[in-house]
């Protein structure tokens, strides 16, 4: 199954880490230099939750982000699966 938000799509993410070597100017070095940029990828905060919608007196399971969460909590259960095409 993709790691994919339900209600908001967030996905993967791919960036870069950058490994850096050397002392800092201000602890008496030459300064931080960048020796090399790894590839890494980010995941989304993902969680697995029944909720109940009470306008439809039923449960709905939906895999979506910690930030939509939120968003469901604050504009409510129906509206926000509404718009995101779960019901």
């Amino acid at each position: 199954m993709a790691k994919v938000c339900q209600i908001t799509g967030v996905g993967v993410t791919r960036g870069h880490h950058i490994h850096r070597s050397g002392k800092a100017k201000k602890e008496g070095g030459i300064g931080k230099h960048i020796t090399k940029r790894v590839k890494r990828v980010i995941y989304p905060n993902l969680r697995h939750k029944r909720i109940f919608v009470p306008e439809l007196n039923q449960w709905v399971t939906v895999k979506l982000t910690a930030r939509a969460l939120k968003t469901m909590d604050k504009n409510g259960a129906f509206k926000t699966l509404k718009e995101a095409g779960l019901i």
